[in-house]
């Protein structure tokens, strides 16, 4: 056995990375669609558009865009 072969990836070790990676990117997709990352979105905006500026608790922006989508239902389904 030489060297490349040591390290050379076999078929299942490509196989589990590439199940590996579509799990992330499901969770991702997910996460996002639902709403998850929504705190660390405006985080890292603020940050990068507004370095200044001092960013809500979490539980300050939940409520804030809480009581937001209360006033504002827009296409809600409840």
């Amino acid at each position: 056995m030489t060297d490349m072969d040591a390290t050379t990836p076999g078929p299942l070790q490509r196989f589990g990375a590439r199940v590996v990676r579509a799990g992330r990117g499901i969770r991702w997709y997910v996460t996002t669609l639902m709403g998850d990352r929504a705190y660390d979105v405006y985080v890292s905006h603020l940050r990068a558009q507004h370095p200044d500026a001092t960013p809500l608790t979490e539980r300050q922006f939940w409520r804030q865009r809480t009581a937001e989508q209360d006033r504002n239902p827009g296409a809600r389904c409840c």
